[in-house]
């Protein structure tokens, strides 16, 4: 008898402690549907906001999502406190959690801000020709935490976007056109006046070299054995590689035309007198 007793006080108080709570789960579950259904049309409107404006599709991509999350964490929040768990100890549990996994996690952090910057303010976008923390590439994929880059041996260089917010980064497709520098040496013999229509002239026949601005030649040094020429062209990124492999192929097979030298270092072997 006494056991009986006993399960049916067991009984009386889980019956009492559901009917106590069951208000209060009744409210979570109608504040979770009520919550997921709002958070739905939100992100409808975000994405027809999007939809209507030209931003990167990487950048509205991690907009919606970063924005979903929010929601659904301020969903959660409100459920748990329906619930009867108290705010202040929700935060503070929060709060600790978050300092946890922001010291176990801060390098990721910082490429993950990194990667927010560098999608607000677009330094380069895909297909970007860059240069940055010693790899030249093209942008190939620009994620949260890191930049992809193909490189000219076409490997893939991953560069985490911590790094490239605070260090320097060179676009060279910021631009429609780039400026070439071609510098050539010839003998302190070698006609200057010849030397420097024939890179002019290099110039006017390729069609991928801008003439306006016209190229230019300069002497831009008096070095130790040769006159330094400087040869300074535009051309467009597309055909920006073909111009300038092209000016340096055709400048020596035209100098060696003309008789122009183009000095090279050079050693001389004497050898010994014997008695």
């Amino acid at each position: 008898m006494e056991e009986l007793e006993n399960y049916q006080d067991y009984i009386d108080q889980g019956v009492e402690w559901a009917v106590g709570i069951l208000p209060n789960l009744i409210t979570a579950l109608i504040t979770f549907f009520v919550g997921v259904w709002v958070i739905r049309i939100i992100n409808k409107m975000v994405r027809r906001f999007f939809a209507k404006k030209d931003y990167d599709e990487t950048l509205e991509s991690f907009l919606q999502s970063f924005i979903s999350i929010i929601l659904k964490a301020l969903v959660f929040v409100l459920v748990v406190t329906q619930l009867g768990v108290k705010t202040s100890s929700l935060v503070a549990l929060v709060g600790a959690a978050g300092l946890a996994i922001g010291l176990a996690l801060q390098g990721s952090l910082a490429n993950f801000a990194g990667g927010v910057l560098i999608l607000i303010f677009k330094p380069f976008k895909v297909g970007d020709f860059v240069s940055a923390q010693g790899v030249d590439g093209t942008v190939k994929e620009i994620s949260i935490f890191n930049t992809k880059l193909s490189t000219f041996g076409n490997q893939i260089a991953i560069i985490p976007n911590g790094q490239l917010s605070n260090g320097n980064v060179i676009n060279y497709n910021m631009e429609d056109t780039r400026r070439d520098k071609f510098d050539v040496g010839i003998g302190y013999g070698s006609n200057i006046k010849e030397a420097k229509e024939i890179l002019l002239k290099i110039c006017a026949e390729n069609p991928n070299i801008n003439t306006e601005p016209a190229p230019e030649v300069y002497v831009g040094e008096l070095g130790d054995s040769s006159v330094n020429l400087t040869l300074r062209f535009w051309a467009n990124n597309d055909v920006f590689w073909p111009a300038h492999f092209y000016v340096i192929e055709q400048t020596k097979l035209r100098f060696d035309a003309a008789g122009i030298e183009i000095p090279f270092p050079q050693r001389v072997m004497h050898k010994a007198l014997e008695d």
